[in-house]
C-alpha cells in the first residue's frame, strides 16, 4: 500500500490563489482552471498503486487511463492558449503525469488571467481535420470534463478505500487546519 503521491509544496494548486479583484473575461476563465487545478491536485495526492489501477467495469477506464486523458485535454488547452506543445509521453511515471498537468493548468490560468476578452479570439481550438472552434467550447468541452473526470478519480478512490484529505475545503479553495 504504497502512496505514489504526496502533497507537494512545489506543485502549483495545494491551495488556490487569491481571486481578482475586479470580474474579467480573463479573470473568470482563470478561476475555473483556478478551480480545475484545486480538484485535480487534492483528488490525486496521495494516490497508491491500488487506486491507480481501480476501474469500477471492465469497459472503463482505470484512475491511471483518466488520468492520462485529462493529460491529453490539457495538452491541448495549453497549446491553444499558450502555443506551447506538449507531447504525451506514455512513459512518465503518475507524478510527472500530475505535475504536467497541475502546471499545465497553472500556464493556462496565468495567460488567461492577463487575457482581455479580445484575446479569447486567439484561443481556438484546432481539429484534426483543420477545423477551428472558439475558446466556448473548451468550457463544455476539455475544461468541463477535465472536472467532472476529477470527481470520477475522487469516488473511485473512496471506493479503494483512499478517500480524499477532509481538510481539503472545495468550497473555498484552501486547506482547513
Amino acid at each position: 500500500m504504497s502512496i505514489l503521491s504526496q502533497s507537494n509544496d512545489s506543485l502549483p494548486y495545494r491551495e488556490i490563489p487569491n481571486h481578482p479583484e475586479n470580474f474579467s473575461a480573463g479573470g473568470v476563465a482563470a478561476r475555473i482552471m483556478d478551480g480545475l487545478g484545486f480538484r485535480f491536485y487534492w483528488a490525486t495526492d496521495g494516490l497508491r498503486n491500488e487506486d491507480l489501477i481501480y476501474k469500477p467495469s471492465g469497459d472503463s477506464r482505470s484512475v491511471d487511463e483518466t488520468i492520462d486523458h485529462i493529460l491529453s485535454m490539457t495538452n491541448m488547452v495549453v497549446f491553444s492558449v499558450c502555443k506551447i506543445k506538449n507531447e504525451r509521453n506514455v512513459e512518465s511515471t503518475f507524478e510527472e503525469k500530475r505535475a504536467q498537468i497541475l502546471n499545465n493548468i497553472k500556464s493556462v490560468s496565468d495567460v488567461l488571467l492577463t487575457s482581455s476578452s479580445e484575446d479569447f479570439e486567439n484561443y481556438n481550438i484546432v481539429l484534426r481535420n483543420g477545423d477551428t472552434l472558439p475558446f466556448w467550447y473548451f468550457i463544455n468541452g476539455q475544461i468541463s470534463d477535465c472536472i467532472w473526470h476529477c470527481g470520477q478519480i475522487s469516488s473511485f478512490r473512496r471506493i479503494t478505500g483512499n478517500p480524499l484529505n477532509a481538510n481539503a475545503s472545495m468550497f473555498k479553495g484552501e486547506v482547513r487546519d
